[in-house]
C-alpha cells in the first residue's frame, strides 16, 4: 500500500488538535468578560481523560498493562487514575 510509512498518529493528530482548538474557541467566547477563567488545564483534564481512559480499556479488554502500554504511562498511575474517576 503507498501509506506505509503513515502511522496511526499521523492520522489521529491534527484532526484532535483541532478538535481541541475548536472547543477551547468556544468555550472562551461563552465567557462573561468579567470573568477570567481558572484552572482552564484542570477542566480539560477532567473532560479529556475519563472518555479517553474508558475507550482504552474497552480496546484492552480492561487488561491495566496493556492499557497502560497503550497510553504510554506506568500502570500505577492509571490505577489512580481510573480510581480518581471510578472507572472499573
Amino acid at each position: 500500500m503507498g501509506n506505509k510509512n503513515k502511522s496511526f498518529d499521523s492520522y489521529s493528530k491534527k484532526p484532535l488538535k483541532e478538535e481541541v482548538r475548536k472547543a477551547m474557541k468556544r468555550y472562551f467566547a461563552q465567557l462573561d468578560q468579567n470573568n477570567m477563567p481558572i484552572d482552564v488545564y484542570q477542566l480539560v483534564l477532567n473532560e479529556v481523560e475519563p472518555p479517553l481512559l474508558h475507550a482504552v480499556m474497552r480496546f484492552a479488554n480492561n487488561n491495566q498493562s496493556k492499557a497502560s502500554r497503550i497510553l504510554g504511562i506506568n500502570r500505577t498511575t492509571l490505577r489512580t487514575k481510573l480510581k480518581k474517576y471510578k472507572i472499573k
